[in-house]
């Protein structure tokens, strides 16, 4: 089953994006509110540079890799449990918990911008010339593939502090910034460990 983007697909949830003293770098979605329904994702770039889509169903799975680029598509049940400001996500060959901390400067500069203008295409594109500048290789604005045009307006940030990172069984060592960029689209996670509140729209 495939589902094809309409005038504008709104997506709202958060991003979690850490790397690995192994080298493993992960970026999760969570989306309690989008067109797919509620769901959580995952993109994972390997130390060798191979980049993995763990979807939980066909749908999210067609939706997203129609929309970022990976080597791999795994579909496979996510889970996603918040525990205070514990987060844990299983996934396939991921076995991940990961601990909350405060916001940096950034993160309260984020929340003190009214949801309305956040939100609004023109100011996304506007704050994305900010962003190429204050946080390297993060994007707010893009291609979403297939002619679509993708914009995220991010709300909040929380830094991400602990992280205990499994794959396939094997520990990936303690908590890294997520070096270098992963590959998966336009658009990227800061390269310090983070939680992101965002919400993203795909505009076709």
């Amino acid at each position: 089953m495939t589902r094809s983007a309409t005038a504008t697909d709104r997506f709202d949830g958060t991003i979690a994006g850490l790397g690995t003293a192994a080298g493993l770098r992960v970026v999760v979605g969570h989306w309690p509110t989008s067109p797919l329904g509620a769901f959580t994702d995952v993109m994972a770039e390997r130390p060798d540079g191979h980049r993995m889509l763990l979807a939980p169903d066909a749908v999210v799975a067609d939706f997203v890799s129609g929309t970022y680029t990976f080597d791999e598509v795994v579909l496979t049940p996510v889970d996603h449990e918040i525990d205070g400001d514990r987060l844990r996500v299983s996934a396939g060959p991921l076995q991940l918990t990961f601990h909350v901390g405060g916001r940096p400067p950034l993160g309260v500069l984020l929340r003190a911008v009214p949801r309305s203008l956040a939100t609004a295409p023109w100011w996304i594109s506007a704050i994305d010339l900010v962003a190429r500048r204050v946080l390297p290789g993060v994007r707010t604005r893009g291609s979403a593939g297939n002619g679509r045009e993708e914009f995220y307006a991010a709300l909040d940030l929380h830094r991400i502090v602990v992280a205990d990172v499994r794959w396939e069984g094997v520990d990936q060592g303690g908590l890294a910034p997520v070096h270098p960029p992963v590959r998966f689209g336009f658009g990227s996670t800061p390269s310090t460990p983070a939680l992101v509140r965002v919400v993203t729209l795909v505009r076709s």
